[in-house]
């Protein structure tokens, strides 16, 4: 077996930026709720990385990325083999005489992991944790691993021809259109458009948007699995599309309401981020000002969505990962150049024709409508089965003390002096009664 050793430094530095993402993604969803239930929101994002790790160890990298006998066959072109269940095999080989096989089985698991994370977002404040358990492995089984063999994993749309640089629509449009399908099982929050439902700590919101922009760079860069110029050019677009979609997100705010606010630059960066992601090792740098520049203001106009349709989408995961992550994968087939490929489909704006835009559009629709209706099915499923939402006087309550028995911010152990009581409570003053 033959090991590039830079390389392989690359891809294991690569993993462990995009396993970062979700802990920030995390700190990102959890600033975005009430207070009282933060834990619950950020604690859904970390038992994905248990969940999707055990499930892709047994069996998903097997489903996703193992090709059965018959290359050509309808099994093939759905779900892959089993050979490597277990990871059986896998640190024997190597992927391209670059880097160990294990690696490249990391690398895709954190990707897995981030998925499924995303989806969280829609139902926050409402969902039972135990059926939240269960549908992570289900939906990675019956959705992610199989979406994921169809783009990248030698299935049915991989041999139709479709671009999808880094998970656009394996991981953004599969997720967002599974929050949109939860959003309806759950149905809305209570007081949802009648009480107030504001981010209770935009810093960390901010502290989750630094860190899902710093990981992201491993999630696209390391996307094309080499140290090479296609790298740096994944890399630089990451930056001027984020960068791009951030800005024009905060101008969209300043017309429509009059301010620019924390909430909206570390949202539209996360749109620059969603939309480059199909695109960004296969596009020029103005092409990237241009995917950025039209994401952050359609994801600033499409989070409204919710209220003139009546989902609540809790995070806005459908208006920012699932229209962010069509702008992306279509935008290809209009400004796809493959500056560092030959021989490829290029988009309309360099003379490629309608096929390769054709095959942009298809990927989105199929994977958005399997994703969807899937996801509907498991979480009426689960639902009926085990109930998927908490009750009604648990959610008033909070999430965080009924299910977790825990709060984000235990304000009551300090004095007013700003010491804190470490040797019981604080005596009452002695001319106030205090109930026994």
């Amino acid at each position: 077996m033959k090991i590039d050793s830079g390389s392989t430094a690359w891809m294991l530095v690569s993993t462990a930026l995009v396993l970062l993402m979700t802990p920030g993604l995390a700190f990102f969803y959890g600033g975005m709720t009430r207070a009282k239930s933060v834990l619950n929101m950020m604690m859904m994002s970390w038992v994905s990385i248990i969940t999707v790790t055990i499930t892709w160890v047994l069996y998903g990298y097997s489903l996703a990325f193992d090709a059965v006998d018959n290359a050509s066959g309808f099994l093939n072109k759905i779900v892959g083999g089993l050979d490597n269940i277990g990871l059986m095999g896998v640190n024997e080989a190597a992927y391209n005489d670059t880097f160990p096989m294990m690696v490249f089985s990391a690398f895709q698991l954190t990707f897995a992991i981030i998925t499924v994370a995303l989806i969280s977002g829609t139902i926050a404040d409402r969902a039972k944790f135990g059926a939240w358990v269960v549908f992570t492995i289900v939906w990675a089984t019956i959705v992610y691993f199989p979406v994921a063999h169809w783009v990248w994993g030698g299935g049915w749309l991989t041999q139709l021809g479709i671009e999808d640089f880094a998970g656009g629509t394996v991981v953004h449009i599969n997720a967002g259109a599974a929050a949109l399908a939860l959003a309806l099982v759950l149905g809305k929050r209570a007081g949802w458009r009648k009480e107030p439902m504001r981010p209770h700590n935009l810093t960390l919101v901010l502290l989750g948007a630094g860190l899902l922009w710093f990981g992201w760079f491993g999630f696209n860069a390391g996307s094309e699995l080499a140290a090479d110029g296609t790298a740096g050019l994944a890399f630089m677009n990451t930056q001027i599309a984020t960068a791009v979609a951030a800005g024009a997100w905060l101008v969209v705010e300043k017309f429509r309401d009059g301010h620019a606010t924390s909430l909206g630059v570390a949202s539209g960066a996360v749109a620059g981020l969603v939309a480059i992601t199909p695109a960004c090792g296969f596009v020029d740098p103005w092409a990237a000002m241009l995917i950025g520049l039209l994401a952050g203001a359609a994801c600033a106009y499409a989070i409204g969505l919710k209220y003139k349709l009546g989902y609540d989408d809790s995070l806005d995961v459908v208006g920012v990962h699932l229209v962010g992550g069509v702008i992306g994968a279509v935008a290809l087939g209009f400004v796809a150049a493959y500056p560092f490929l030959d021989g490829q489909n290029k988009g309309l704006f360099y003379g490629g024709g309608w096929t390769q835009l054709g095959l942009q559009v298809l990927g989105p629709v199929a994977v958005g409508a399997y994703s969807f209706v899937v996801t509907y099915i498991i979480g009426k499923v689960i639902d009926k089965v085990m109930g998927f939402r908490i009750n009604a006087e648990a959610e008033i309550t909070g999430v965080d003390i009924t299910t977790h028995a825990e709060t984000g911010y235990d304000l009551g152990t300090i004095h007013s002096s700003g010491v804190a009581a470490v040797n019981g409570p604080v005596p009452a003053p002695a001319s106030k009664k205090v109930d026994a």
